[in-house]
């Protein structure tokens, strides 16, 4: 897996508010390559004179996971040379006294993760070539590509629920975009999904 020259690749897309001229302000992401999983870093970190044997990162990664996880059951925030982690908890409905709280109201809301300035610092050290523009998607062909959608869709809800950011990731979709088709989806008389809040920001669930 040689490095790739030519600078980080990234997307120019529009936001939805408008500048002094009246045209849409844009903004930029990295442009959207091929996903990693373990093994390939694995491997990458074997072969790529990081002093590792294959399966050594793997191994490491599930046993911090394993011990992290415990410790952060416990209460505790977990940092890191990669950053902080510590549980993310939510009410699983709306209360305004702090005394109608119970026990079974608590739900786990994933894991919050801080990288402070560690990883700016990490990638920063190999951005000597900058940044490269690459061709942006095309928003409304991705839009109407329905078996797309319904494929990036079912891949979210395998954990039973999907956020804006994690359909626009697995639909290549800008998070506008992304909102937009989600909220699609909960309108009509027979709706697809069920629009919630969870914590700050919404959640959807299949119907």
């Amino acid at each position: 897996m040689p490095r790739k020259k030519g600078g980080l690749p990234y997307e120019v897309h529009p936001t939805p508010a408008k500048g002094k001229d009246g045209k849409n302000i844009m903004y930029v992401k990295p442009a959207r390559g091929h996903k990693l999983n373990m093994n390939a870093v694995d491997q990458f970190c074997s072969r790529g004179g990081y002093g590792m044997r294959e399966g050594e990162l793997s191994r490491a990664f599930a046993v911090f996971m394993s011990a992290a996880a415990e410790l952060m059951s416990m209460g505790y925030r977990i940092d890191t040379t990669i950053g902080s982690f510590a549980p993310k908890l939510a009410l699983k409905r709306e209360i305004t006294d702090a005394n109608d709280v119970k026990n079974s109201d608590v739900m786990l809301d994933g894991v919050e993760y801080n990288p402070g300035k560690k990883w700016s610092k990490a990638i920063g050290k190999w951005l000597d070539d900058g940044f490269r523009k690459v061709e942006t998607p095309n928003v409304q062909e991705i839009i109407g590509d329905k078996a797309h959608l319904e494929k990036a869709l079912a891949e979210c809800l395998k954990r039973g629920f999907t956020t804006v950011r994690s359909f626009a990731y697995h639909a290549n979709l800008t998070m506008y975009s992304a909102r937009k088709q989600l909220n699609e989806w909960t309108k009509g008389e027979h709706p697809k999904l069920m629009k919630s809040r969870m914590g700050q920001q919404d959640i959807y669930t299949e119907i």
